[in-house]
């Protein structure tokens, strides 16, 4: 599957240009951003400038859908260090539970049904 650079309006400050480039390489976003600004401040104010206004201009905006992929993504990410975190690893795991309990009782579900006589019954009325 590749991936595409695209601009995370919804988690960006200024264009949402610092936000994709962190959902691209699975990076923290405040990381991406001191990046640049240190960037900008240590002498490559200019080329950072022009590149994150043509990066603007030229990304497109990250569709709904992968939008959704990215925060699915990033509520499951634990941190390795408590001053990143958001959320406790506790209440994390616990959600992550929750949701994998969720999944197993869908997939128990659909386990019933396709064992079931009327799924065989309907199945070879289907191949006539």
């Amino acid at each position: 599957m590749s991936r595409t650079l695209y601009r995370d309006t919804q988690n960006g400050k200024w264009g949402g240009v610092c936000a994709g480039i962190a959902n691209y390489f699975g990076m923290e976003v405040w990381l991406v951003r001191v990046l640049t600004v240190s960037a900008f401040l240590l002498g490559f104010g200019a080329l950072i400038f022009v590149l994150y206004i043509a990066m603007m201009l030229i990304l497109d905006p990250m569709p709904a859908e992968q939008r959704q992929q990215a925060e699915q993504h990033r509520d499951h990410h634990i941190k390795q260090k408590a001053w990143q975190s958001g959320k406790a690893p506790r209440n994390l795991l616990s959600d992550i539970e929750r949701e994998l309990n969720d999944i197993e009782q869908a997939v128990e579900k659909m386990e019933a049904c396709v064992t079931s006589k009327e799924f065989e019954l309907k199945r070879q009325f289907s191949k006539l």
